[in-house]
């Protein structure tokens, strides 16, 4: 029964939304195209000013790649890591998930379809790839799209952030899957 209602709510959920919003802003007196409009050409100048800061944080991470210092750094970090409870697989994906979404996407495709989805390290992987946020994507976006240059504290705590999601995905998942 309740499986049935959560499917039910699931699946017109978002046709209400889109029907009772336009629909409470016109009651409201509000004209619904004309700010739609302007909605749709501010984010369209939102995604112009994004590009610059989107091409930035892909060329270096190429270069990072390119250069062969991820590789090194994977190499350097995958032997401490594996005292820990780290499978080496996910070593790639802990270093490359702040800075990628795509290419941590990639990194758990392949675990996947190595080690299989209902192994531990394919399950520690998809963990691991829902537990952070691309910080130093997010940072670079959206800090430099709105023009802000000192970000303070901002990036200290994301990978704070960053490492505590690592921290807790590696522990429930030793606890949940192993």
């Amino acid at each position: 029964m309740l499986n049935h209602v959560i499917d039910t709510v699931s699946v017109w959920a978002i046709p209400f939304l889109i029907g009772v919003i336009p629909l409470y802003g016109w009651i409201r007196g509000v004209k619904i195209y004309d700010v739609f409009v302007e909605g749709a050409e501010e984010g369209f100048k939102m995604a112009v000013r994004m590009i610059p800061f989107l091409v930035g944080i892909l060329v270096a991470l190429n270069i990072f790649q390119a250069s062969g210092a991820l590789d090194a750094v994977i190499n350097f970090l995958a032997k401490p890591l594996s005292y820990v409870g780290v499978p080496a697989p996910v070593v790639p994906l802990i270093l490359v998930r702040p800075l990628s979404g795509g290419a941590a996407l990639g990194i758990t495709t392949g675990i996947l379809q190595h080690a299989g989805a209902d192994s531990f390290v394919g399950k520690l992987a998809s963990t691991l790839q829902g537990s952070t946020d691309t910080t130093f994507y997010v940072i670079t976006l959206y800090f430099g799209s709105v023009a802000v240059r000192k970000t303070r504290y901002a990036l200290t705590v994301a990978l704070i952030g960053d490492l505590a999601g690592f921290v807790a995905a590696i522990v429930l998942s030793h606890w949940l899957y192993h």
